[in-house]
């Protein structure tokens, strides 16, 4: 069986990725282009071949002086289909859905507590 590659932006809670591990799935790191942590998440391709990308909300919305979108940064993301999973609580699902703009549609809000469960549940 294939192993999954799992994308992760710096700052991911290291016991996410460690339980990941150790259920057999690959951990990449990941760059949101600002912050040099791993590949850039707008460089992704076909050839990539990553299941999923995990983080937190902040990595993926960029200061309105950057002028560019959080669709900007998931731009290869939303076109290869690459689930995207970011650790907000429930209670600002909605004041975040707004900070994602159009990107929300590609985007599953995850409370903290239950990002691997829902993990497990895409792959």
């Amino acid at each position: 069986m294939k192993r999954k590659s799992i994308g992760y932006f710096e700052g991911t809670d290291s016991i996410w990725l460690t339980s990941l591990t150790a259920q057999g799935c690959d951990t990449l790191p990941v760059s949101n282009g600002y912050d040099g942590h791993g590949k850039n998440v707008r460089l992704f391709n076909a050839r990539d071949k990553v299941d999923a990308v995990i983080g937190y909300l902040h990595k993926v919305v960029a200061p309105k002086e950057w002028e560019v979108t959080t669709s900007d940064i998931l731009h290869a993301c939303i076109t290869y289909d690459i689930p995207v999973l970011l650790a907000v609580p429930c209670k600002l699902h909605g004041k975040s859905r707004k900070l994602l703009g159009k990107a929300a549609e590609h985007v599953r809000l995850v409370e903290p507590s239950e990002m691997l469960e829902t993990i497990k549940d895409i792959l």
